[in-house]
């Protein structure tokens, strides 16, 4: 089936001659490196053809991974193909205009909560899009052309939602793939460079996050970031979701949750080792992948109940798992 969708994809691409691609919003590094490896690939494979990477929002700590095409008019999507990479729902796509195309081709490794797409390849088991779209290419290499620059955007992107290989969603393939890459010159200590360092305020941030992380009864850590906390460190919506990571390494604590106050709500990204949570944040308004979810609260009461119903979970899943803990 999945050989079948590769060929359908590869042979709508080919046929058409303008292609836009869009990714979802607030970007991470696999939506933001799969979508320029794309739309790199097919510009080395067909020069001719009209490739534009359009969204309205975009991400400071990705920027590195290189600019995205401004706007076009609207009438252009009417003879276009939309590819829509990373994106559960169709109200994430950072570009509204994406549904104006005739066809739109949907690449996601997200449990699907919505059905959307002409032509859709989910995988939910893969790490990453960015994996996707390297097996895209290794599944046509005798077609597709791919250089270091797109082989370094696939590699950020299979690192940061792999946890640099440690998430259990790694499996056989993504090495090989990775392997793959690196073959095509990813220079890692730079690309590593970019990843991991940080500005010495933002560990300042840190430190002082660290301090506010609250422990339930059972073992889920959680932190709440309120606006006066970003204010202070002036530390922007995707640091603050960073923080989520920060709580990624407490022992006996194999849920956690970063809760960041907004102007009309509460955003919660939640992750997790071993405990399925997309149940979880599908009540609060989100989803998202077994271990890895978003979603979103309007209250602190609300929030302290999402709190309770994780730490429940977790209760639960300690008492007859004790030997994964």
């Amino acid at each position: 089936m999945a050989a079948e969708i590769l060929s359908r994809i590869l042979e709508t691409i080919k046929d058409a001659q303008r292609i836009i691609i869009s990714r979802h919003i607030r970007p991470d590094g696999d939506a933001v490196g799969s979508s320029q490896a794309l739309k790199r690939i097919i510009r080395l494979t067909w020069p001719e053809k009209e490739v534009y990477l359009i969204n309205r929002d975009r991400a400071h700590h990705t920027e590195f991974l290189g600019p995205e095409d401004p706007e076009i008019p609207e009438e252009l999507y009417a003879d276009a193909i939309a590819v829509v990479l990373d994106t559960s729902t169709s109200e994430r796509v950072s570009n509204p205009l994406f549904s104006k195309a005739p066809c739109v081709i949907r690449i996601d490794h997200h449990i699907e909560t919505e059905s959307f797409g002409t032509i859709s390849w989910i995988e939910k088991d893969r790490s990453s899009v960015c994996e996707m779209v390297a097996q895209f290419y290794s599944e046509f290499r005798d077609e597709l052309q791919i250089d270091s620059y797109a082989a370094t955007c696939l590699y950020a992107g299979i690192c940061t939602d792999s946890g640099n290989f440690k998430f259990s969603s790694t499996g056989p393939q993504t090495l090989r793939l990775a392997a793959m890459l690196l073959e095509k010159g990813v220079d890692t200590q730079s690309l590593y460079s970019k990843l991991d360092l940080v500005p010495y305020d933002y560990l300042k941030f840190k430190a002082h996050a660290m301090e506010q992380v609250n422990l339930s009864p059972s073992g889920v850590a959680w932190l709440y970031i309120p606006v006066e906390m970003r204010q202070r460190f002036s530390v922007s919506d995707e640091q603050a979701s960073e923080a989520v990571d920060f709580m990624n390494c407490i022992s006996g604590s194999p849920v956690w949750m970063v809760f960041i106050e907004t102007e009309k709500n509460i955003r919660v990204r939640l992750r997790s080792r071993f405990v399925a949570i997309n149940s979880l944040a599908e009540k609060y308004s989100g989803g998202g992948h077994a271990n890895a979810c978003g979603a979103k609260v309007f209250s602190k009461e609300e929030m302290m109940n999402l709190v309770s119903d994780a730490d429940a979970l977790l209760a639960s899943f300690k008492a007859s798992n004790s030997e994964l803990l």
